[in-house]
C-alpha cells in the first residue's frame, strides 16, 4: 500500500512547526492518525511528539563548535543537511515500515534549500522509492505578502520550489489570524491576483524601465499559466484547516481505495473556489 507525506516547506518564521501542530490536532479530530519527522537540525523544541528528529543525528550547535569546521549557522546549517543526505539509512530505520502511513516533515526555513540545493530533491525521490506519495506544502507568511512586490518575492519563492521538486504543491498564507480586519480585506485580493491589474497599480513606483519589463514578465509568467495561488490558513478556523487537508489529500489521492471525494468547487462559471468565497464570508462578518 502507498504512504504519504506532507513536506512543509517555508522561509524562516512563516509557521511550519505551527502548521504540523494544527495539522495533526485536526487530523485527530477526524480520527485520523499522523506522525511528524522533524528536518530542522537547528530546532529548539515543538509541541508535538516527533516520531523522528535529525537532532539525533546531527545538530547545528555540534557543527559550529567543530573547530575543523568553522561554520556559522547558515552554513552549518547547509553542512547538515548535505550530512543528512548522505545518511537516508537513519531515516529508513526511523519510518519503519508501517502500512498507511501519513507524515508531516517539518522541514528548515533555508530557502537555499528550495531553490538550487539538491538535498531536498534527494529526499522526495528517496520518498517516492519508499513508495511514499509526496505532497510540497509551501508557506508563507501572510503578514509579509500585504504588499504587492513582496508577494511577487513570496511567488517566486514557492514557484522555485515547485519547478525544483516536481511534486504536487499547495501554497499556503499562514498567520491569518492574527491580521487585523482591514488586513484581512486587503490581502483577499492576493488569494485569486490579477497579476496585469497588481502591476499597474504599482508602475509609477518603478524607475528602471528594465526592472518594469522584468516585473511584467514575472507577472505574465504567474497570470498566464495560473501557475501559483495560495490557500488561506487560520489555525483558529477548523473549515479552513480542513479545506487545506482536502486539496492536498487529493493532490496525494489519500484514500482512494475509498470514496473520495474531490474539494468543492462551484461552477466554471462562476470561476472561484468555494474557500475564497468562505473566506469573504469570514472577512465580511
Amino acid at each position: 500500500m502507498p504512504r504519504f507525506a506532507q513536506l512543509v516547506m517555508g522561509p524562516a518564521g512563516s509557521g511550519k512547526s505551527t502548521y504540523c501542530s494544527t495539522m495533526v490536532q485536526h487530523l485527530g479530530t477526524l480520527n485520523r492518525s499522523a506522525q511528524v519527522v522533524n528536518l530542522d537540525p537547528a530546532a529548539e523544541h515543538f509541541d508535538y511528539p516527533v516520531m523522528a528528529d535529525i537532532r539525533e543525528l546531527i545538530q547545528v550547535d555540534d557543527v559550529m563548535e567543530d573547530p575543523s569546521l568553522r561554520f556559522g549557522p547558515n552554513g552549518g546549517l547547509v553542512f547538515c543537511m548535505e550530512y543528512f543526505a548522505n545518511n537516508f539509512d537513519w531515516l529508513d530505520e526511523s519510518l519503519g515500515h508501517v502500512e498507511d502511513d501519513y507524515i508531516l516533515f517539518d522541514c528548515p526555513g533555508q530557502i537555499e534549500l528550495y531553490t538550487h540545493l539538491p538535498v531536498m530533491k534527494q529526499l522526495v525521490e528517496q520518498l517516492q522509492q519508499r513508495e511514499f506519495r509526496v505532497c510540497g506544502v509551501f508557506l508563507v507568511d501572510s503578514q509579509f505578502m500585504v504588499e504587492s512586490f513582496k508577494f511577487i518575492s513570496g511567488v517566486m519563492a514557492a514557484l522555485s520550489a515547485m519547478v525544483l521538486l516536481e511534486i504536487p504543491q499547495i501554497n499556503i498564507m499562514t498567520k491569518m489570524d492574527l491580521l487585523s480586519p482591514k488586513a484581512k480585506k486587503e490581502i483577499e485580493k492576493y488569494l485569486d491576483p490579477d497579476m496585469y491589474a497588481m502591476m499597474e497599480d504599482n508602475s509609477d513606483n518603478i524607475r528602471s524601465k528594465k526592472f518594469k519589463s522584468l516585473t511584467k514578465a514575472i507577472c505574465g509568467l504567474i497570470d498566464d499559466y495560473s501557475m501559483v495561488r495560495f490557500m488561506p490558513f487560520d489555525r483558529t478556523d477548523e473549515e479552513g484547516v480542513n479545506m487545506v487537508l482536502q486539496n492536498i489529500d487529493f493532490s496525494i489521492q489519500y484514500g482512494e481505495d475509498l470514496e473520495f471525494k474531490e474539494p468543492k468547487e462551484v461552477d466554471d462559471d462562476s470561476g472561484d473556489l468555494n474557500y475564497d468565497e468562505a473566506f469573504q464570508d469570514k472577512v465580511d462578518s
